[in-house]
């Protein structure tokens, strides 16, 4: 097994050496370089390289390593080759500017909309996943002191600082948001936080009520209150926000920026937000809310069923096509909204279908003598379980085709399972095993149930479908 240093230093050869990257990032499992001449990559090589688990070619070249090796990877060409990193590196090049500009020319208005929710909030992933593993057992503890089965100062202190730790994220989510968004539209990042803020301050209760827009008698049906409009409004509000800015410092003397530009900025900004950005966008919300609830949340079992089955099976094809980002303000909304997530556990099924259909796979390519294609799987399977799909993906079911398929069609039935049982997590991250301390508390064994049935499902129709010729060309 190579160390981290022997295999940046395998990627850095294989991509062309450290003169052909502009620039890196990375997210929870993936390397992000920005290549300047693809000419040079060799692909199939960097593929095979040990440590590697699956190369994806989009406007940057993503090289998946898994959870924490990227970080620590990236980090590593930064300090020590002096590669930039994709939020410090400057754009002084004329000709990278234009190949950027063709590059999002090329996605489309969609591809590039969801690519920035995307990097609004995978940098907040971390942070979302310890928040809700803290949330969800601070309330796991308080239910337990609640019944009696644990007693003593001890236990509170530890269900009080997990619950202390859980809200310090989830209660901030918004200012956080905030904070993304601007650094996305080049806005000031803590004029972004503001923005953020001002969603969920007490004040605007007060101004709502001040000005008549406030319902005492059901205050989440208010025009204008803490929260309205929730995450949408933030993200269109750092829009305005950063669209003001830059004229206001436009119009501005240097000499009066400093006090000119946010004053002015955050007091048009805010004005619009409170009367006109959380208004509208706590309808569409509410709306979004309401239509997910018809699917998502229904009391009628048929539907719960077939909603649950249908987003499971169709859920890694979206990925694949970059769409599932769109899901995270969903994600988001309905955390702020409900409590907790009920969309997040029935996508993760996808990644246990896949995990049962590596698992037959497998025993077919093993009586097939096909070594090589054992040892790949055996080597991505930990990482299928602990929720970590890309090995298995790009490195078993799709170059085989129909597995992709029936692992998809496999992974409905535990979607369908989780659906109707409602399980709720307190955050969203990583699929698989790993996630179950994410559940609540009295929906984690349906969760486990449902990770079980997908595996099931993906494997008895891989074994059955499987063309075992494929299996021994591969």
């Amino acid at each position: 097994m190579v160390d981290n240093k022997q295999l940046i230093d395998k990627i850095v050869d294989l991509v062309g050496g450290i003169e052909n990257i502009n620039s890196v990032n990375n997210c929870m499992t993936r390397l992000r370089l920005k290549i300047a001449n693809e000419k040079l990559v060799e692909h199939e090589k960097l593929k095979q390289t040990d440590g590697v688990m699956g190369v994806v070619d989009s406007d940057t070249l993503q090289v998946v390593v898994g959870p924490g090796k990227a970080k620590k990877l990236r980090d590593i060409l930064v300090e020590d080759f002096g590669v930039s990193s994709d939020s410090t590196a400057q754009q002084n090049n004329w000709k990278d500017n234009k190949e950027d500009i063709k590059n999002k020319q090329k996605k489309g208005k969609l591809k590039q909309g969801l690519e920035l929710i995307a990097n609004i909030f995978i940098p907040m992933i971390p942070a979302i996943i310890a928040a809700g593993i803290f949330q969800g057992f601070g309330t796991l503890l308080s239910q337990l002191i609640e019944s009696g089965v644990i007693a003593g100062t001890t236990w509170e202190v530890i269900q009080i600082t997990f619950t202390l730790i859980g809200n310090s994220f989830l209660g901030y989510f918004a200012i956080f948001t905030g904070v993304n968004a601007a650094k996305q539209f080049g806005a000031t990042e803590a004029l972004g936080g503001m923005i953020g803020a001002v969603s969920i301050a007490e004040p605007l209760i007060t101004l709502s009520q001040t000005v008549g827009l406030y319902d005492a008698e059901e205050p989440l049906n208010s025009i204008l209150t803490t929260g309205k409009g929730g995450i949408i409004g933030v993200i269109f509000g750092v829009f305005i926000l950063a669209k003001i800015e830059k004229f206001v410092r436009s119009k501005v003397p240097d000499v009066l920026d400093l006090i000119v530009t946010p004053t002015v900025t955050l007091l048009v900004t805010v004005s619009l937000m409170a009367f006109v950005i959380m208004p509208i966008s706590g309808v569409l919300s509410d709306w979004l809310v309401a239509g997910l609830g018809y699917f998502i949340g229904s009391d009628n079992t048929v539907i719960s069923i077939l909603s649950g089955y249908v987003l499971s099976a169709v859920f890694l094809p979206m990925v694949l096509l970059g769409l599932h980002h769109g899901l995270i303000p969903i994600y988001a909304i309905q955390l702020e909204v409900l409590g907790g997530v009920s969309l997040f556990p029935v996508l993760a099924m996808a990644g246990a279908g896949q995990v049962g259909a590596a698992i037959a796979i497998y025993f077919i390519a093993k009586k097939e003598g096909n070594k090589r294609l054992t040892q790949v799987i055996a080597g991505a399977l930990p990482a299928g379980i602990l929720g970590i799909g890309e090995p298995l993906i790009y490195g078993v079911t799709l170059p085989l085709g129909k597995p992709f398929i029936t692992a998809g069609l496999g992974a409905g039935f535990g979607g369908a399972y989780v659906m109707m049982m409602h399980v709720m997590a307190n955050a969203w991250g990583p699929s698989g095993l790993i996630a179950i301390p994410l559940m609540t508390p009295d929906t984690m064994i349906h969760y486990v149930i449902g990770i079980f049935i997908s595996y099931i499902g993906g494997y008895i129709l891989t074994y059955l479908f499987l063309d075992r010729q494929s299996v021994q060309n591969v």
